[in-house]
């Protein structure tokens, strides 16, 4: 089983959480995960139309603190889990709409025969830590 996982922090995000650090403050941060599959012939494409798509206007938006996408091969699909971190719920309602338990889909999404999750979970993160070797 081969498993990938991609993350993305923006540098203001990371000047944010440094300077919380320095004061000895913790952060609060909130993960939003979204899942969908994918044949397999269309994985690599629409992993850079996610990037192009969901991570490049997710992290345009004010409150974005990060982004991993991990892949997990299926019988015949590659599922795809994209978690976003957030500085809060009204940072995401900025990037989803009004209700941010709907999925935010794209009109191209289907050329890639996607199955999406139309529903987003959301999760009060309580611990993240990276060995030092690990940081970007």
């Amino acid at each position: 089983m081969a498993l990938v996982g991609r993350a993305y922090a923006g540098a203001p995000a990371r000047r944010k959480a440094k300077a919380l650090q320095s004061k000895g403050e913790c952060a609060v941060m909130i993960a939003r995960e979204w899942k969908c599959r994918v044949p397999e012939a269309h994985s690599a494409g629409f992993t850079g139309y996610l990037y192009e798509t969901g991570i490049k206007d997710s992290s345009a938006t004010p409150g974005f603190l990060g982004a991993q996408i991990f892949r997990r091969s299926l019988p015949a699909k590659i599922e795809l889990t994209l978690i976003t971190y957030w500085d809060k719920l009204e940072s995401i309602k900025a990037f989803s709409g009004n209700d941010i338990s709907r999925a935010r889909l794209y009109p191209e999404d289907e050329v890639y025969e996607l199955e999406p999750d139309l529903s987003v979970q959301h999760y009060e993160v309580i611990e993240h830590q990276f060995s030092a070797e690990q940081r970007g």
